[in-house]
């Protein structure tokens, strides 16, 4: 058509869009809301991406660097942000038992020197290193009791600290007496600046809030920052605290590094720094990176692992999300195709008249189509513009929702022109088979305002046919098996699939036609006219089609999920089990611990015996709170998977083989027990935990003997227990590995009521005798029903004014979610498809009219006009909801064996590769959207069509 012709068609599109607004506000709806979800998508995502120089900031202010020390006397080979990956090498670490590390002179000097006059020696002259002082996770007090919080020393009144922590009210601490905390401390600690919070172990000398200052890149963080020098030290000295380098009470590892102005750290400085096991982010590179090939990381990363530019395009995360967003986009056009449909049919006396006119089938074509650049466009603006007023009206909100706030506001003209293109493309294709339609159309048809019948098309049928076998194989084996691009084949097949179906929808329309003969007379006539008028009715099916698609495709795969997430839930215990505490309690929850039973007992009446639980440990000579080593039950050794024997050593590739062809190794050991694999305790133990009721069971602990619940980890009577013991040499001793010593236990088999793999349980005086030490680490009890959520709630009260932790947990069995999600996605597609079939009828109607004139001139009934549109509204509603099964399938099932194929690894049991591509099919949800839908669609077209029927003059 020539560009005259195109203002024409636009023009004339544009004014059956204002005469139809319904009709336009239901297409530009339909092409808004996807615009508008993509728009506000891309601008959160362009605006919370950091340039380089707004990720330095938030990484270290205004100094010029930031240095780590990661390990002495070992080397680091870093990405230019070493958050983007690292990797050390330790000549200690591939030394062999005995023999001596052979470490590099500057390893070596790493190993004499201390990390900070080591930094001071290799950093450009005139730096000043300022310590990171980051304290243990500890508790301070609250309005309702204590609050987790990690702790900090920092000099706020230092002003490189700016753009890494933000003041939001008040002012820097100025004295010991006073500190900061992070607007989440405040808001979730009930305190105003002005009050006072102390840090458990030192309630004596409580802090007073003067500010609050914010992490821009962790709003969710939980901190109090205090001056240096008046905390992390007198923590250190409290009875029970954690001590060493984690707690931050050893030496500072890290640190801001300010530098004279005009001086900075480059690419050079930070491999030589690397080379002594400092780790840098430099501002300098950070804002002005080095090419790939100077990066030492990057040239090993490829060369273990080579390159695959297209790699990014398999993953799962990936495939899911195009398969999603390109499978919406399709339902969309399917949506809104009849509505431009409807605009075709009452617009046929005007394509007539146009093509009468001398009016060719282009341009015929060209008006419908105008009718979806216009509608197309129209909505595209409209999402354009909602999409980025929202973003930037609701700024805050989604700041604090991520956790983190935005670089800037940032709007890219390029993105947004091509959502425009995605909304234009939209309209554009589901006004394509209408336009096709009405250019194909009689002309005297159309003036006289009857329809040309033609049968339908077998080689468009045979084409659909072989469009939904091949797509739907293409899904599923490209899925499954990675032939070619992942994303390219799940997408693409699940389409082509759809799009099969609807190519058939002609040819299966005429053959449900053959069902009316055994069908009552109205809702023969319904059938009977839907096939009748085709062009009508396959878009109506088709966009019903789309909506149940997408319903079912979400309900097998969340089903799916479902089903895997309940075959790989563990319970803690037997249901109802209320477990208090866990394997490692802290020192000071450990000595609160009698406290807490107590409370319990008094929150949630009729418990039941109570069983307490001690943690089994190797004596060492370790402080108190500090890890003194391991125990672990272990398989036989006959039956061991060879690679938990610590005194042998595997290459990666070697041990990757082991683990995928010897079936030892492929076991499943999840156990639910939130304690040690080795407890000590007693018959009360036993039947709280692990829900064991033998007599036996209970006579053979108290003589002696282990109890072990799986038969694999028993062989002549024994178990085996391995201990390792802490390494108490950090200096970095040469060859230096934790002992590991393995002994066999007198043990016996009881069936547990959960699955509990590698546990065993003891008596205290037979922990005592092998040598080992006991801790309390809670109590269990199994009352005779699970306790009430009030009462739970109750309970969880009060234990929050005695500890910070949750130390609670009742075992209430697998929680789905799913089916709420199922339930929501149902009565979505239920509204869409109703819409669609709504509009279908409404269009049934008005063609139906002459049809219900001369039924009511020969004597039917007025109800018969309501009752046909219900059975016209129900026909089309269940051909398209059983279609929509047919093709929600593919993608479903397709992506579950995307998940299948990318979550396995080496190692892995052959029932959890089964769980991982498992495939559910919600058949009570897929049976209501087969059933209830068509019913509810003609019970509501009955009830909102009017009885009466205008009569009209028939013409000859």
């Amino acid at each position: 058509m020539k560009p005259s012709a195109w203002r024409v068609a636009l023009r004339i599109a544009r004014r059956d869009a204002l005469r139809a607004k319904g009709r336009s506000a239901l297409v530009i709806a339909m092409v808004a809301l996807p615009v508008l979800g993509v728009t506000g998508a891309d601008v959160v995502f362009r605006s919370a991406e950091l340039s380089p120089a707004e990720q330095a900031v938030r990484i270290m202010g205004r100094a010029a660097g930031e240095l780590e020390m990661v390990e002495r006397g070992a080397s680091v080979l870093q990405a230019p942000d070493p958050t983007q990956g690292l990797s050390v090498e330790n000549p200690q670490d591939t030394a062999k038992d005995g023999a001596t590390p052979r470490h590099t002179p500057a390893q070596q000097r790493a190993l004499d020197i201390p990390p900070a006059d080591l930094a001071r020696q290799l950093l450009p002259a005139g730096a000043t290193l300022v310590p990171e002082r980051e304290g243990p996770y500890t508790a301070a007090t609250s309005t309702e009791g204590l609050l987790s919080t990690r702790v900090s020393e920092t000099d706020l009144n230092d002003p490189v600290w700016n753009g890494r922590l933000n003041l939001v009210q008040g002012r820097a601490p100025a004295n010991d007496r006073e500190a900061a905390v992070t607007p989440d401390f405040l808001k979730r600690s009930g305190l105003a600046i002005g009050d006072r919070t102390a840090v458990r172990g030192l309630e004596a000398t409580p802090f007073t809030i003067t500010g609050v200052y914010e992490y821009p890149g962790d709003l969710k963080a939980t901190e109090l920052l205090a001056p240096p020098g008046t905390l992390i030290g007198r923590l250190a000295e409290t009875p029970g605290a954690t001590r060493g380098q984690a707690a931050g009470t050893g030496e500072p590892t890290r640190w801001l590094v300010k530098l004279p102005d005009g001086t900075g750290i480059d690419w050079h400085k930070v491999v030589e720094l690397n080379q002594y096991g400092f780790t840098v982010t430099s501002r300098a590179v950070l804002t002005d990176p080095p090419a790939r090939a100077d990066v030492p990381y990057y040239v090993e990363q490829d060369r273990r692992s080579g390159t695959d530019q297209s790699s990014y395009f398999n993953r799962t995360g990936v495939v899911i999300l195009a398969t999603v967003v390109g499978m919406a986009l399709l339902e969309i056009v399917l949506l809104a195709g009849p509505a431009f449909a409807v605009g075709a049919r009452r617009s046929r006396r005007q394509l007539g008249l146009l093509a009468a006119a001398g009016g060719d089938r282009a341009n015929v074509r060209g008006v419908v189509l105008g009718g979806g650049i216009v509608l197309g466009v129209t909505g595209a603006v409209i999402g354009l513009g909602l999409g980025v007023g929202l973003v930037a009206l609701l700024r805050t909100q989604a700041e604090e929702y991520a956790g983190r706030r935005f670089g800037h506001f940032d709007i890219q003209p390029l993105d947004l022109l091509g959502v425009l293109l995605v909304g234009l493309v939209t309209g554009l294709l589901a006004a394509v088979v209408p336009a096709v339609q009405a250019s194909r159309q009689d002309v005297v048809s159309a003036l006289t305002g009857r329809d040309s019948l033609k049968p339908p098309n077998r080689k468009l049928a045979l084409l659909g046919l072989l469009m939904l076998g091949g797509g739907a194989a293409l899904a599923l084996l490209g899925g499954a098996s990675g032939v070619g691009n992942r994303s390219l084949a799940v997408l693409g097949g699940s389409a082509l699939a759809e799009l099969g179906m609807v190519a058939l929808t002609p040819t299966l329309v005429s053959l449900f036609g053959r069902l009316g003969r055994w069908l009552s007379l109205g809702p023969r006539l319904a059938l009977r006219d839907s096939v009748r008028h085709r062009a009508r009715t396959a878009p109506a099916v088709a966009a019903v089609m789309a909506a149940v698609a997408g319903s079912v495709a979400v309900g097998v795969y969340t089903a799916s999920y479902d089903e895997q997430y309940r075959r790989e839930y563990v319970a803690h215990g037997p249901s109802g089990a209320v477990l208090l505490g866990s394997g490692w309690l802290a020192g000071p929850d450990a000595k609160l611990l009698p406290q807490m039973r107590e409370t319990v007992e008094r929150s949630i009446p009729d418990l039941g015996p109570r069983a307490d639980v001690l943690r089994v440990s190797p004596k060492g000579d370790c402080a108190d709170g500090e890890y003194c080593g391991y125990i672990s039950v272990e398989m036989p050794k006959a039956d061991r998977c060879p690679l938990q024997d610590s005194d042998q050593d595997y290459g990666p590739g070697e041990a990757d083989r082991i683990l995928e062809t010897d079936k030892r190794c492929q076991t499943r050991g999840r156990s639910g027990s939130p304690y040690s694999p080795l407890t000590a305790g007693d018959a009360t133990l036993l039947r709280n935990l692990y829900g064991v009721t033998d007599p036996a069971a209970g006579k053979a602990l108290a003589a002696g003997k282990a109890v072990v619940f799986d038969a694999r980890y028993l062989k002549d009577g024994k178990v085996a227990i391995r201990y390792t013991t802490a390494d108490q040499d950090r200096s970095g001793s040469p060859g230096h590995k934790p002992a590991s010593t393995e002994i066999a236990v007198d043990a016996v088999l009881a069936t547990a009521a959960v699955p509990a793999p590698a546990e065993a349980v003891v008596s205290p005086d037979t922990a005592t005798r092998l040598g080992f030490a006991t801790a309390a680490a809670g109590s269990v009890w199994l009352p005779g029903t699970a306790p009430s959520d009030s009462a739970q709630q109750k309970a969880d009260g009060a234990l929050a004014k005695i500890s910070d932790r949750d130390v609670l947990t009742i075992e209430r069995g697998y929680q789905s979610k799913a089916d709420l999600v199922r339930l929501g996605l149902t009565a979505f597609a239920a509204l869409v498809a109703l819409g669609a079939a709504g509009i279908a009828t409404g269009l049934a109607a008005a063609d139906s009219q002459r049809d219900l004139t001369t039924l009511a001139a020969v004597g039917a009934e007025p109800r018969i006009r309501r009752s046909l549109s219900g059975f016209q509204c129900g026909v089309i509603a269940a051909m398209g909801a059983v279609l929509g099964v047919v093709c929600g399938i593919v993608p479903g099932v397709a992506l579950r064996k995307v998940e299948g194929a990318a979550n396995t690894y080496p190692g892995m049991s052959p029932e959890e590769i089964a769980n991982k591509a498992i495939v559910v099919f919600p058949w009570p949800t897929i049976a209501a959207t087969v059933v209830v839908l068509p019913l509810l669609a003609a019970a509501l077209a009955a009830v909102l069509t009017r009885s009466r029927v205008t009569m009209l003059r028939r013409s000859a």
